[in-house]
């Protein structure tokens, strides 16, 4: 095919090799850089092989071949562009790499000008460029990283790859050429295919910030102009959420995939399709698990309001799943989950919230006696929202004598002044709205007190008892069994030799 494709291009004229031999000084640049002398042009030849798609020597600039050669100028400077280099000396081959930077700038400005209608074997050359420069393996210090906690990891200096001069310009490239209207999406799926499109998103892998955000900018073009890739670009990304979550809980793309995703939500139709609720199940729920849940914790928070404010039916499924994931021995992700809880609280419906208020407002009350005071302050700041206070208020007679123990616990035993002035000012807005209620509640609380100290008194008597028995025994029956009368039961003790 290649065969028949190159004998089908024309070639250069004598007399523009000829002319081209005249002219040393020929800009390869768009003003940017110029080749120096024909010694200079023989010397890069010798480096980049003179293409043999388009016949046209790439050094030449746009702008000194006529409309009809263009394309094959394009083609053949794309080819120049696919010799990688070494950036790990920065002395080595100093005047390739200035030549292949400026050939790139050229392609830049050549795709951002409005070019003529790009032809297949563009469109496959354009492709293949890109592909023998960005898609590549990160060394191992990369992938076997051990993700830290996320305080920590936010700690972290950034890694810059080394070929960044380059690898900036091939993503501009990219992304212009994606959005250039001479480009039909219809002609270019062949090539920008899901081979394409799942190597793109193993690239969110890299360290580098810079190259994510080129990636997050190219992902989106791509899924906005080939409607035919939607289903499988979704697809890769759950992939990558499961692969995060359940096997190796680290990846350094998760935050910019959820900006991505979180854009591609608010393009839903409703009613939501199945396959789209399964990934809030499946996938967003399941990221609020890993240690890391800092570094993205902002972009998964705007992708499941989002879900909610489409479908308010999965606020209580949301809710749920916090509940599972709650952690305990991690004071800042128990922040974060509090402050979106309050988000969803804030767009609940009453029937959606009455669904999950009793484990909600069990987990709720063991935050309010937190040791931690930030977290135990955090959960106090939700009485002053009043949509929360409205659903409370609603259904005061099951949520009160949940919480007002645990507002009554702070308010004896808590160490922190401003968790006990924010725990004083709860009750007094409890009491204003059902000082009844919370009369009952007070006296419960104060019965079920007086039970468990009575209880912790006849466990400290029996102990007592048990233990003053076991002294009286003499040494030789230290190892007999004895029968011990424990109010309505009987306690059976091994007295042993120690």
């Amino acid at each position: 095919m290649w065969k028949q494709f190159l004998n089908k291009l024309p070639r250069k004229s004598q007399k523009s090799a000829l002319d081209s031999a005249r002219n040393p000084n020929l800009d390869a640049g768009s003003g940017r850089a110029c080749t120096g002398s024909s010694a200079t042009k023989r010397a890069s030849a010798a480096v980049f092989p003179a293409s043999v798609i388009s016949g046209i020597e790439p050094l030449l600039a746009f702008k000194d071949v006529s409309n009809s050669e263009k394309m094959n100028l394009f083609i053949s400077k794309l080819s120049l562009c696919c010799v990688v280099f070494d950036f790990t000396d920065p002395a080595k081959n100093v005047q390739e790499k200035e030549l292949k930077r400026a050939t790139l700038l050229e392609l830049v400005d050549f795709v951002s000008e409005n070019p003529p209608k790009f032809s297949e074997p563009s469109i496959l050359a354009s492709c293949k460029m890109c592909s023998i420069n960005l898609f590549r393996v990160f060394p191992p210090k990369c992938r076997s990283r051990c993700t830290s906690s996320g305080e920590n990891e936010n700690d972290d200096e950034p890694t810059f790859d080394p070929a960044w001069s380059h690898l900036q310009l091939v993503y501009e490239f990219l992304l212009k050429f994606l959005t250039s209207s001479s480009l039909e999406a219809k002609a270019a799926k062949k090539y920008v295919n899901n081979d394409f499109i799942s190597r793109i998103i193993d690239l969110l892998e890299s360290e580098d910030p810079r190259e994510r955000d080129c990636l997050k900018a190219i992902l989106h073009r791509i899924y906005g102009k080939f409607m035919i890739h939607r289903p499988f670009i979704r697809k890769c990304i759950s992939n990558v959420f499961y692969r995060f979550v359940f096997e190796v809980e680290k990846h350094n793309g998760i935050a910019e995939l959820l900006e991505i995703f979180g854009s591609v939500i608010t393009g839903f139709a409703l009613p939501l399709k199945e396959e789209h609720k399964v990934f809030f199940w499946r996938a967003l729920i399941p990221l609020h698990k890993p240690k890391s849940l800092g570094v993205y914790f902002q972009q998964l928070s705007y992708c499941v309001n989002q879900y909610v404010e489409k479908e308010p039916k999965l606020a209580s499924h949301l809710i749920q799943g916090l509940l599972k994931y709650w952690p305990i021995t991690n004071s800042q992700k128990e922040v974060m989950f509090l402050g979106e809880v309050e988000e969803i609280l804030e767009v609940i419906s009453m029937s959606e919230f009455q669904k999950v208020m009793v484990p909600l407002f069990c987990r709720i009350k063991h935050c309010i006696n937190s040791y931690h005071f930030q977290v135990a302050e955090r959960t106090l700041y939700l009485w002053n929202n009043d949509q929360i206070l409205s659903l409370v208020a609603h259904n005061r007679q099951v949520i009160l004598p949940i919480v007002f123990p645990a507002l009554e616990a702070n308010a004896q035993n808590h160490w922190n002044q401003a968790v006990l002035n924010l725990t004083m000012n709860s009750r007094k807005m409890l009491t204003e709205m059902d000082n009844a209620l919370v009369s009952a509640c007070i006296s419960n609380n104060q019965e079920q007190q007086e039970r468990v100290s009575s209880l912790a008194e006849k466990r400290k008597q029996v102990w007592e008892h048990l233990e003053s028995t076991a002294s009286l025994q003499p040494m030789m029956a230290r190892n007999t069994a004895v029968l011990v009368p424990v109010a309505k039961s009987v306690v059976l003790v091994a007295a042993g030799a120690g």
